[in-house]
């Protein structure tokens, strides 16, 4: 059971969205998109002790695709630099937009602008970006859409940025169309997990590995068989510690709603049987971190009554959402699950975002009350 719980918010303006949390230079790191005059601006602040810092700007524009579900990351390259990216339209369409990369290389002080990730023209999707540390360099995974132009499906590719934005790999030529990726490097090399999607539109949840032959097939993590026609925006986490990972995901297989996790211990080869983390009132958006003793923390979204009666976007009868935190083993849960906050149900409450440092669990999501949301964080000792 975490204990000794405390709130400690980033210096995120009011409104803002897409919190977003990472382990930089020892130090928790945070990133979120705020509204200002003209558009929105990608925000970065770094917590020492308890005191955050100055936020800083690392891009600004009304060419902003600002969302509640594909949101910016930061990426520890170490000795002081870190990526950064967003996503910006290109074009007039709607869904016209591509991926933007910044770099730091004073520990997120200032930031420089870096290029665009995706290396086509097309006005179409490109996001859900997910990094992983590769040799002093980001190793980038994202969800393009280029083949959407002649009514092909969405594809997920790879690239190595480094010095400069390296030639772009398929991985996966079908794939769910707006599902978050996450990726990992376990003992034997980096992985990345997303929903994927068959032919009979089965989208259940894979995982490429790179082997020493290169990278794999995709592999499914569970058959969970959901078979739904439309993209439910509900991705997949990976938290990896050596040969150890965990999978952590929201199905709805057999029509009912559910968040599993699975867990590995030959560098996500294979996974045991899934374990059932929550059931019918579980509305996924999940997250998950490794303890040192093998067990996982998993956060996740469940339907509740909102005590605002705010019934925006939606919510039928003012329901809300509760965000939940409870600790796996391989066996089953390790305590009880703990109801963290609760916000609104609709897509403004965003993706709860958790992270681990040391004995530190540091828990981030956005608060909805009364048509303001706000974006907040706990900090659980472990």
């Amino acid at each position: 059971m975490a204990g000794g719980a405390g709130s400690l918010d980033p210096p995120a303006a009011v409104g803002s969205l897409g919190p977003n949390l990472a382990i930089a230079g020892g130090e928790l790191v945070a990133s979120w998109i705020e509204p200002v005059s003209e558009g929105h601006r990608l925000r970065f602040s770094r917590l020492s002790g308890d005191r955050w810092s100055t936020p800083v700007t690392i891009s600004e524009g009304d060419d902003f695709f600002a969302n509640w579900a594909d949101f910016p990351e930061v990426v520890d390259l170490g000795e002081g630099a870190l990526m950064a990216h967003w996503l910006a339209k290109t074009a007039a369409d709607t869904y016209a937009y591509s991926i933007f990369l910044a770099r730091s290389d004073d520990g997120g002080a200032s930031w420089q602008p870096f290029g665009r990730l995706n290396d086509d023209d097309t006005p179409t999707e490109h996001g859900f970006v997910s990094f992983v540390r590769e040799q002093g360099a980001a190793r980038a995974f994202w969800l393009d859409g280029r083949a959407t132009v002649e009514g092909g499906p969405m594809s997920l590719r790879t690239a190595l940025v480094g010095s400069q934005v390296g030639p772009a790999e398929v991985l996966d030529r079908r794939i769910c169309d707006c599902c978050s990726t996450d990726a990992a490097v376990t003992a034997a090399g980096p992985v990345v997990v997303y929903r994927d999607r068959s032919k009979e539109e089965i989208r259940d949840i894979s995982l490429v590995r790179r082997t020493r032959e290169g990278w794999a097939s995709p592999e499914p993590v569970s058959a969970d068989g959901w078979r739904i026609e439309g993209c439910p925006v509900n991705g997949p986490e990976i938290a990896v510690d050596g040969e150890r990972a965990t999978v952590a995901w929201f199905t709805a297989g057999g029509d009912r709603p559910t968040v599993r996790l699975a867990f590995s211990v030959d560098s996500a080869a294979t996974f045991a049987p899934p374990l059932l983390v929550a059931g019918d009132d579980s509305m996924g958006r999940v997250d998950v971190v490794l303890d040192d003793d093998g067990s996982a923390w998993v956060s996740w979204l469940s339907l509740a009554e909102d005590p605002s009666g705010d019934a925006s976007e939606g919510k039928a009868g003012g329901a809300g959402a509760r965000v939940r935190l409870r600790r796996f083993g391989p066996e089953g849960p390790l305590g009880e699950d703990q109801t963290v906050a609760v916000t609104a149900a609709g897509r403004s409450s965003g993706v709860p975002r958790l992270e681990r440092l040391g004995d530190v669990l540091y828990l981030a999501w956005v608060e909805v009350r009364e048509g303001s949301s706000r974006i907040r964080l706990r900090r659980f000792s472990i």
